[in-house]
C-alpha cells in the first residue's frame, strides 16, 4: 500500500471500531447499551491497535494529524508529505463514520436524545470552558505523542503485537484524562466524523456543535508539536 492508502485504511478502521463502540454504548436498543466509560475506553484502545497494525508497514501508522505534524516539526517526516497524510486521515475518518452510521442506522432512529447521536461522531466537554477544554486536549495529546516517541522498536518483530504499546497508551489516556473532553487527541478523529454528522440524514439530529469543533483540532496540534519538540530536546 502507498502511505496515502495506509493512512486512509488505518484511520477508517480506527473510526469504525472507535465510533462503533460509542454507538453500541449510547444508542437505544443495542446489545451494549449503557456499557459505560470503561467499555468505550477499551473499545478505542482496540481501535487504535487494529488501525496501527493495519497501516504501520505502509505509512508508519500516524492516523492522526497531531502525530504527523509533530513528527514533521522535528524532521522525522518530510513536510511535503504532510498534506497527503492529513488528507488521507480526514477522508478515512469520514469513511469510517459513514460505515458506523450504516451499521447503526436503525438505532439512531430509535434514539431520542440528539446529544447522544452527536456523541457517536465527535467529542464534547463535560464542562464547557474554551481555555480549560483546550488545555485538556493539549495535555492529552502531549502524553500521546511524547509516549509514542519513547516507544522502543523491538529487536525481533512480534507482528501485529508491535502495535500493542500504542493501544495501551491510548487506553491509559482515556481512563486518566478522558473525563473533561472525551479525549479527542486527534483532529481527524473528531473533525471527519463531525462533518459526516452534519452531512448524513440522521433523523432527529441536533446541530454539529461547530462552536466547539476548533478545540479538538487546535488543541491536539499544539500538544503534538510541543511533545515532539520536548522529546527532541530530551533525546
Amino acid at each position: 500500500m502507498s502511505p496515502f492508502l495506509g493512512e486512509f485504511i488505518g484511520t477508517a478502521l480506527l473510526i469504525i471500531l472507535g465510533d462503533g463502540v460509542v454507538a453500541n454504548v449510547v444508542l437505544s436498543k443495542t446489545k451494549g447499551n449503557n456499557g459505560g466509560l470503561i467499555a468505550i475506553t477499551f473499545g478505542w484502545a482496540v481501535a487504535v491497535f487494529v488501525g496501527v497494525y493495519s497501516s504501520a508497514a505502509a505509512s508508519g501508522a500516524h492516523l492522526n494529524p497531531a502525530v504527523t505534524v509533530g513528527l514533521a516539526s522535528i524532521g522525522k517526516l518530510d513536510w511535503a508529505l504532510v498534506p497527503t497524510y492529513v488528507a488521507a486521515q480526514l477522508l478515512g475518518a469520514m469513511c469510517g463514520a459513514l460505515i458506523v452510521w450504516i451499521a447503526y442506522r436503525q438505532h439512531f432512529a430509535e434514539t431520542d436524545d440528539a446529544n447522544l447521536k452527536l456523541a457517536v461522531f465527535c467529542t464534547a466537554p463535560s464542562i464547557r470552558s474554551s481555555i480549560n477544554n483546550l488545555l485538556t486536549e493539549i495535555i492529552g495529546t502531549f502524553v500521546l505523542v511524547f509516549g509514542v516517541l519513547f516507544i522502543s522498536k523491538p529487536h525481533d518483530t512480534l507482528g501485529a503485537l508491535d502495535a500493542l504499546p500504542v493501544a495501551l497508551l491510548v487506553l491509559g489516556i482515556g481512563l486518566s484524562l478522558g473525563g473533561p473532553t472525551g479525549y479527542a487527541i486527534n483532529p481527524a478523529r473528531d473533525l471527519g466524523p463531525r462533518i459526516m454528522h452534519f452531512i448524513l440524514p440522521i433523523s432527529g439530529k441536533r446541530d454539529s456543535d461547530w462552536s466547539y469543533s476548533w478545540i479538538p483540532v487546535i488543541g491536539p496540534l499544539i500538544g503534538g508539536v510541543v511533545a515532539a519538540l520536548a522529546w527532541n530536546v530530551l533525546g
